[in-house]
C-alpha cells in the first residue's frame, strides 16, 4: 500500500510538471488520419500548392508573344520652307503646310516566327506655295492681290508684265489602305526562337513544380510517419518507465520488512531506495519525450495549433508491428529512378538546357527573312475623294523581296553558345550524380529496413530473457540466496530491454516508410491520389 501511494505521488508531480496538463482532450487517431490531415492542413503542403498554380500562370502569359497589338497614331506636322528666286530672277516666298496624319492597325507574331502588320494610313495636308500665272488677260490687280473673273483671289508675291507669281493655296488627302506587311525568317529565329523558347521553359517548370509538390507530399506523408511511429514509442516508453517504477516501489517495500525483521542489512533498503528514486526520474524523462514527440507531430497536423490541438492529447490508434517485408535491390533501384521526383525534376532541367543550347545555336545563322507588302494607294482634294480610290481599289501597290542580315562580330552569341553548353554538361553530372546517390540510398534504405527487422526479433527475445532472469532472481532473493544489488541490476536490464524492443519495433516501421520515399513509392503505398486532392 506504501508502494502505491508513492507511485500516486510520483503521477500526480509528473502532471504537475508536464507541460501538457492543461485539461486536455484525448483524440484517437490512426495513421491514415493522420496522413489525411497532414495533407489538408500542413504549412508546408499548403505553400508548396501554389508553385504549380503560379507556373502554370506563368505558362499563360508566355503565350502573350502571339498575342495581336492593335495600335493607333495621330499626328499634325507644320512645315515652313525658305523662299527663293526663280529661274527669272524672281522672289518668292516659302512654301507653308499643315499636315495630319493617321495610323492605325494591328501586328503581331505568329508561332512559326513570321511577323506580320495589317493596317492602314491616311494623312490631310494643306497650305500655300508659290505658282506662276502667264495669262493676265482676264485678271485685275489691285495692290498685292491678283482678282480672276470667277472671284478667286491670291495674294501675288511678284509681277514681270505677262507673269505673276502668286501664293496658290491647296489642300491633298492622301492614304494607304487595307496594307499587309510579312517578314518571314527563314534561318536564324526559323524553327527556334525567344518566344518558343520561353514557352518550352515554362512549360518545364510547370512539370517541375508538380513533381516539387509532388516531393513536399511525400516528405510530409513520410515526417507524419516517424513523428507518428516516435510518438507511439514514447508512450510505450512511459509504461515500460512506470512498470519500472512498480517494481522499484515493490522492491524497496520488500527490503523494508527484511530490514526490519532483520533479515537484510539497512544498505540494501537504500541501494533499493536510489534505485526507486532513479526510476521516478527516468519516468519523469520519458513523459518530456512524450509530450515533445506530441508536439511534433502536432506540427506537422496543424495550420492552427492554439486553436486546434494545443489542448488535444493524441492517442494513436496503431500497434507497433513487425510485418516481414521482400525487396529486390534491382527493382527498387529501377522505381526510383522512374519516380523519384527530384531525379524526374532535375532530368527535366536538362531537356530545359538543351532547349536553351538549339536556341544559342540558332541564333548564330544569319537572318535570312522573306518580306513582302500589299495594300491600296489613294489621293484627292478630299477625304471622299481618296475613300472612294480605296473603295475601288484603283491604286494597289504591293512588294517583295528578302533581306539578309550578318552581324559582323558574334562575340556575344558565341559566348551565350559556351555558356549554355557548359550549363548542360553541369547539368549532366548532376543528373548522374543524384542517380548515384538515390541508388546509393535505396540499397542503404533497405539494409536498414532488413537490420531493423533482425534487431526486432532479437529485441524480442532479449526481453524474454530478462523478464525471465528477474523472475529467478527475485525468487532466489525470496529464499535468501541472491541480493537486493543483484535484483536491482536485473530490474534495469529488464527496463532497458523492454524499451529497446519498442525502440527497434518503432525504427522498422520508420525504416520501412524511409524506403518507400527513397523509392518514390510514399503516395502508392499510403493510397494517395493527387489527382483527387
Amino acid at each position: 500500500m506504501r508502494s502505491f501511494r508513492i507511485l500516486i505521488l510520483t503521477l500526480c508531480l509528473t502532471a504537475t510538471l508536464a507541460p501538457s496538463a492543461r485539461a486536455q482532450k484525448q483524440r484517437e487517431l490512426s495513421l491514415e488520419e493522420c496522413i489525411t490531415i497532414a495533407l489538408q492542413h500542413n504549412f508546408s503542403v499548403r505553400i508548396a500548392r501554389f508553385n504549380p498554380e503560379i507556373a502554370r500562370y506563368a505558362l499563360s502569359s508566355s503565350y502573350g508573344g502571339y498575342d495581336p497589338i492593335f495600335f493607333f497614331k495621330g499626328q499634325h506636322d507644320y512645315n515652313l520652307s525658305p523662299g527663293g528666286v526663280d529661274t527669272q530672277g524672281r522672289s518668292y516666298s516659302g512654301t507653308e503646310t499643315d499636315t495630319d496624319k493617321f495610323n492605325t492597325g494591328i501586328q503581331g507574331l505568329l508561332p512559326w516566327g513570321m511577323t506580320y502588320s495589317l493596317g492602314g494610313s491616311v494623312s490631310d495636308q494643306w497650305g500655300h506655295r508659290p505658282d506662276t500665272i502667264n495669262d493676265l488677260s482676264s485678271a485685275t490687280l489691285v495692290t498685292n492681290t491678283l482678282f480672276q473673273p470667277d472671284g478667286t483671289q491670291f495674294q501675288y508675291l511678284s509681277t514681270n508684265y505677262s507673269t505673276i507669281t502668286i501664293k496658290s493655296p491647296f489642300e491633298t488627302t492622301a492614304g494607304q489602305v487595307g496594307f499587309l506587311e510579312l517578314r518571314q525568317p527563314l534561318l536564324k529565329d526559323f524553327w527556334i526562337d525567344a518566344t518558343r523558347v520561353q514557352i518550352f521553359v515554362n512549360k518545364q517548370e510547370l512539370k517541375s513544380k508538380e513533381l516539387s509538390l509532388r516531393g513536399q507530399i511525400m516528405t510530409t506523408i513520410t515526417d507524419v510517419e516517424r513523428a507518428y511511429y516516435n510518438l507511439i514509442f514514447a508512450q510505450e516508453n512511459v509504461k515500460v518507465q512506470q512498470k519500472a517504477v512498480e517494481l522499484a516501489e515493490r522492491l524497496v517495500a520488500e527490503n523494508k520488512r527484511r530490514v526490519e525483521v532483520g533479515a537484510m542489512a539497512p544498505l540494501d533498503e537504500k541501494q533499493a531506495e536510489s534505485q526507486a528514486a532513479a526510476s521516478r526520474a527516468d519516468l519523469l524523462g520519458a513523459l518530456g519525450d512524450q509530450g515533445t514527440a506530441e508536439r511534433v507531430l502536432k506540427n506537422l497536423l496543424s495550420d492552427d495549433y492554439k486553436k486546434n490541438w494545443m489542448d488535444a492529447a493524441l492517442s494513436p490508434t496503431e500497434k507497433l508491428v513487425a510485418l516481414p517485408q521482400k525487396y529486390d535491390l534491382q527493382d527498387s533501384w529501377r522505381i526510383g529512378l522512374a519516380q523519384r521526383p527530384d531525379f524526374l525534376a532535375l532530368k527535366l532541367g536538362l531537356a530545359e538546357q538543351d532547349y536553351r543550347v538549339r536556341f544559342q545555336k540558332n541564333q548564330l545563322y544569319p537572318a535570312v527573312d522573306l518580306i513582302g507588302a500589299y495594300g491600296y494607294n489613294a489621293s484627292g482634294q478630299e477625304y471622299s475623294d481618296a475613300f472612294g480610290q480605296f473603295r475601288r481599289g484603283d491604286n494597289p501597290f504591293y512588294s517583295f523581296g528578302a533581306q539578309l542580315t550578318i552581324p559582323l562580330s558574334q562575340q556575344s552569341t558565341r559566348n551565350n553558345l559556351k555558356a549554355a553548353k557548359a550549363g548542360r554538361q553541369q547539368l549532366d553530372l548532376q543528373v548522374k550524380a543524384l542517380e548515384q546517390t538515390i541508388i546509393v540510398g535505396i540499397e542503404d534504405a533497405i539494409a536498414v529496413a532488413n537490420t531493423s527487422f533482425a534487431r526486432v526479433g532479437a529485441t524480442r527475445e532479449a526481453r524474454l530473457y530478462a523478464e525471465a532472469a528477474l523472475d529467478a532472481e527475485q525468487k532466489k532473493l525470496e529464499s535468501g540466496k541472491s541480493t537486493s544489488f543483484e535484483v536491482l541490476r536485473l530490474q534495469r536490464d529488464l527496463t532497458q530491454a523492454r524499451s529497446t524492443e519498442i525502440r527497434a519495433l518503432a525504427d522498422y516501421n520508420i525504416a520501412l516508410a524511409a524506403v518507400a520515399f527513397n523509392e518514390g513509392t510514399t503516395l502508392e503505398r499510403r493510397h494517395v491520389d493527387l489527382k483527387a486532392k
